[in-house]
């Protein structure tokens, strides 16, 4: 089974345009969970609208905690499914990128598959010169800790049990980095070019404060890299449905983000 997880709050104007892409997207989702963090501007309402035609379920959490990671965190506690995405609600990540995520998990070639702004292909088409440089920043940042190009993106597929195995007390904005720095190089790691357009609708969810966590958390993981003894990479274990352990799959293209 197939798991798509999408943390919401206020996405309102986004849902039912997200919905009819998702429901066209092959191979076929068995279940798509929203997990609403206490939007006020009818979100909800209009979740529930389409769960009764659609494999759309709903998540309600009224205290919500860890920020955007536990909203991911709680669907894949929810979820059925074997294999598991993530992505956004506000239609910056193309759903039609979802069956290339997860190809290669399916064939067994890759853990985590992330989609990627920033190797050959991908783009960020709209975006004005202050965002790129600040995403690029961030992206930079956390290349040496993850070796991806694009670790901040939150588009991105992998076994729901590895991620609950690697991420049982994230915070903050971005999960994915997170797996990937407790996963280490013990992680088979593929990124796949998208475009990534900016909202039409709503309010980003990006502030200062989620700037100044993701701070703490890298300043947090560059300590831990700094004192983990070489060729000592976080291990974990394998469930049946999991890939056996191996050296992490680079990409073509492999500079600096």
């Amino acid at each position: 089974m197939i798991s798509l997880v999408i943390p919401t709050l206020n996405e309102a104007e986004n849902i039912e345009a997200l919905v009819a892409r998702l429901l066209q997207c092959r191979p076929t989702l068995d279940e798509i969970i929203f997990v609403d963090d206490g939007s006020t501007d009818g979100t909800r309402e209009r979740i529930r609208s389409l769960s009764s035609n659609s494999p759309v379920r709903l998540i309600e959490r009224e205290n919500p905690s860890l920020g955007l990671s536990g909203a991911v965190i709680a669907g894949a506690h929810t979820a059925s499914g074997d294999w598991l995405v993530v992505m956004d609600a506000d239609l910056s990540h193309p759903p039609e990128k979802i069956g290339e995520l997860l190809r290669p998990l399916l064939e067994d070639r890759a853990d985590i598959v992330i989609g990627s702004r920033y190797v050959q292909g991908g783009s960020t088409p709209g975006w004005p010169l202050w965002r790129r440089i600040l995403s690029r920043s961030a992206a930079g940042l956390a290349y040496p800790l993850t070796g991806v190009h694009d670790s901040m993106c939150g588009f991105f597929s992998m076994p729901r049990e590895l991620l609950l195995e690697l991420t049982p007390a994230a915070t903050g904005f971005k999960i994915a980095f997170e797996a990937l720095v407790q996963g280490g190089k013990n992680l088979r790691v593929l990124e796949i070019p998208i475009a990534f357009r900016d909202r039409a609708h709503g309010v980003s969810k990006m502030s200062f404060g989620v700037a100044v966590l993701f701070a703490i958390r890298w300043f947090a993981a560059f300590a831990k890299t700094l004192f983990r003894a070489q060729g000592t990479a976080t291990r974990f274990s394998r469930q049946s449905s999991t890939a056996s352990p191996a050296k992490r799959s680079k990409v073509a293209n492999n500079v600096l983000p």
